[in-house]
């Protein structure tokens, strides 16, 4: 049986580094993005080290012809594609009315567009395999959060693009799962972007009291094995997603409460 392989965007860091690692340690050949140059070449050099076949593909997935460069590289060099995963994605902190819109398009661009163009060039193969398309997404793609607007759109998106995607795809054997962990100890919220598009540098959260980006993706490879639709993770991030379905109106308040320890 051959060696599956797997792409995943943005995997240099967070929830897409640890995935790679743990795809990689589970049998899995892993080829990966990312942006910078040093956190690329410290990923392969991890990889290496558990002994996994891999390929790093500097690319912003925003951009369409990196994101078919990162596919085509990837069958070139591994004969196919088994596992897309999603990940690559940017935060916001700031009220909508002082954000600059140029904000809100670079959330989109990222983190909706990068995975419709991922999935677009990549589904060619993943119907010659069977395989699985996974989308990295989040609690705010189910409960729209405040600060956090573009976020929260991009996340709303790609769980309908998702969707309907798997839909389309019901009778052609490929896997579509919406993954959406909670809060978890991550980078993203230091590089979340503030309302001038400039690095928040800081996290406004506890980090230690989160979900661990290793035990997330040891969640994402078990939900890829038994081809489940859709992940909601954590207690809290459970909690949420149902109360919302029921009761939206007190979610309203109870999640305006919450985000208002934040700060202004």
């Amino acid at each position: 049986m051959p060696t599956p392989t797997v792409l995943i965007t943005g995997g240099t860091s967070g929830i897409g580094r640890a995935c790679a690692l743990a795809f990689g340690r589970a049998g899995y050949q892993v080829a990966f993005t990312g942006r910078d140059e040093a956190r690329l070449a410290d990923t392969a050099r991890e990889l290496a080290a558990a002994g996994v076949a891999h390929l790093a593909v500097r690319a912003d997935v925003g951009d369409p012809a990196a994101a078919a460069r990162a596919v085509q590289q990837t069958v070139a060099r591994f004969g196919g594609l088994d596992v897309l995963l999603n990940n690559a994605g940017i935060s916001m902190r700031a009220r909508f009315q002082d954000a600059d819109l140029d904000v809100i398009q670079r959330l989109m661009q990222t983190n909706f567009f990068g995975t419709v163009y991922s999935t677009k060039f990549a589904l060619p193969h993943l119907l010659a395999s069977r395989g699985s398309i996974v989308g990295v997404s989040s609690i705010a793609g189910y409960r729209g959060l405040p600060g956090r607007t573009g976020y929260s759109a991009s996340k709303f998106a790609m769980n309908g693009f998702l969707e309907a995607l798997r839909t389309e795809l019901l009778d052609q054997g490929v896997h579509v799962l919406t993954a959406a962990p909670g809060f978890t100890t991550s980078n993203i919220r230091q590089v979340a972007l503030a309302a001038d598009g400039t690095s928040q540098g800081e996290s406004p959260r506890d980090e230690g009291a989160m979900m661990s980006s290793e035990t997330v993706a040891a969640a994402i490879l078990q939900a890829v094995r038994q081809r489940r639709r859709t992940l909601v993770l954590t207690g809290q991030g459970k909690f949420v997603v149902f109360m919302n379905k029921w009761l939206p109106g007190l979610m309203d308040r109870l999640v305006l409460g919450h985000f208002r320890k934040e700060g202004p």
